[in-house]
């Protein structure tokens, strides 16, 4: 049954949602992610440590986290349109801030102010999927909206770095910000509203619609899934263009191919790994997506000076490793809610996950040591290890909600 409902297309309108929300993911993904490959220019200019750069890093997601947690009782209580527009122009502002701030303590608190607004942003994302899609369509739809992670590196992380590398490390988040206003005005002009779960809210205070979504015990097994996938994902991350620039020999000139390379290869799996995460056992897609990032993650953080075209080989088989285990992943954790709670939970998810990859830049900037702006990073290795213990721990964790969800599902049957 499953297998003749992904055969189902997609409407029109269906497919403008689907694209506004990758537009949308790519501008506010490219904002975050720019912060690695920015990494190395932004330690050399402003003579940051690790540590400093983990907390500029940091910064956004705690923030993004905290606003989620404070809007979760508010979510599901107004049209989400209208809750994207106007977290999306808040992230906008801060994005511009961004590009702004030429000293590091206005760059940490533009970097606050920025996940204040473009935290919340996915988790509104999340909820307009699952109310205008199906579990057996999920996947799919979660494969073209993880497009624009790839479309990041294919586009926006190599253009951001040819501009950085020409006029500073700021002009990215300009560009970011003048490209989001361009989405702007689509989602105004082609996004309908989505209301339909304001005629199933009972709960009379926001506070007590919070409560009652972060308590609830189903709930809580998502929200730590999803915290355990994103701690052990992010691990890595903040401190790969510098990695790779003062561990395995590459210049700021050649990071733009690396990106672009990892880009086009995540283009190309994505909608694979989404159609392929609705026809099998998504856990099971998750645990050989899981324990092919182990492998290769274990290796790769132990490399010395290597050949450009060995370090984009790795990083491509990386990013098979990375994808194939966060599609499945989102795509469980979606059925997790009911629709009533689905804005709620997808808020407080949201900014577990944020939080979580604020913990992990951290703890990776505590434990990645580098005697001067030159030497190579120490310790990076470590990083790898950790990160395996903690995608273990989440491989059994997807396992019980896959079993949750089932269960569930066969009771409805019933």
């Amino acid at each position: 049954m499953q297998k003749d409902t992904t055969k189902v297309p997609f409407t029109g309108y269906q497919k403008i949602v689907v694209l506004i929300l990758a537009l949308t993911q790519f501008t506010v993904i490219l904002d975050f992610m720019v912060m690695s490959p920015l990494g190395d220019l932004l330690m050399k200019s402003m003579n940051l440590h690790p540590a400093q750069f983990g907390v500029a890093v940091s910064a956004y997601a705690f923030s993004a986290g905290a606003s989620g947690l404070l809007t979760a009782g508010f979510a599901d209580r107004f049209d989400r349109k209208k809750l994207l527009t106007f977290f999306y122009s808040g992230f906008i502002l801060g994005t511009i801030f961004c590009g702004l701030a030429h000293t590091y303590p206005l760059l940490v608190m533009a970097r606050i102010f920025t996940g204040l607004f473009g935290g919340v942003i996915a988790s509104i994302s999340m909820a307009i999927v699952t109310d205008l899609f199906d579990i057996h369509h999920r996947g799919r739809v979660m494969g073209f909206l993880m497009m624009g992670f790839g479309a990041s590196q294919v586009l926006g992380v190599p253009i951001s770095l040819f501009f950085a590398n020409r006029w500073g490390w700021w002009m990215p988040f300009l560009l970011v910000a003048g490209f989001a206003m361009l989405v702007m005005i689509l989602i105004q002009v082609k996004l309908k509203p989505v209301n339909k779960h304001l005629q199933m809210q009972k709960d009379r205070s926001p506070f007590a619609h919070l409560l009652k979504t972060f308590i609830n015990k189903e709930y809580r097994m998502g929200y730590t899934c999803t915290a355990l996938v994103s701690i052990g994902g992010f691990l890595m991350m903040p401190f790969g263009s510098a990695f790779a620039v003062n561990n395995l020999g590459l210049t700021n000139e050649q990071l733009p191919l690396l990106f672009m390379v990892s880009g086009i290869t995540a283009l190309i799996i994505l909608p694979f790994v989404g159609k392929l995460a609705d026809r099998i056992d998504k856990a099971r897609l998750f645990a050989m997506g899981s324990l092919w990032m182990i492998t290769i993650a274990l290796i790769y953080t132990r490399l010395s000076i290597t050949p450009l075209w060995v370090v984009v080989a790795w990083n491509v088989l990386l990013m098979i490793g990375i994808l194939g285990r966060s599609i499945p992943a989102n795509a469980l954790v979606s059925a997790v809610p009911q629709m009533e709670d689905r804005g709620a939970f997808m808020s407080i998810n949201s900014s577990l996950q944020q939080i979580a990859g604020g913990v992990a830049a951290m703890v990776a900037g505590l434990i990645v040591v580098q005697k001067d702006k030159y030497s190579p990073l120490e310790h990076y290795d470590m990083v790898g290890y950790l990160m395996t213990g903690l995608t273990m721990i989440s491989v059994w964790m997807i396992f019980r909600v896959s079993e949750m969800i089932k269960a569930r599902m066969q009771m409805q049957k019933a």
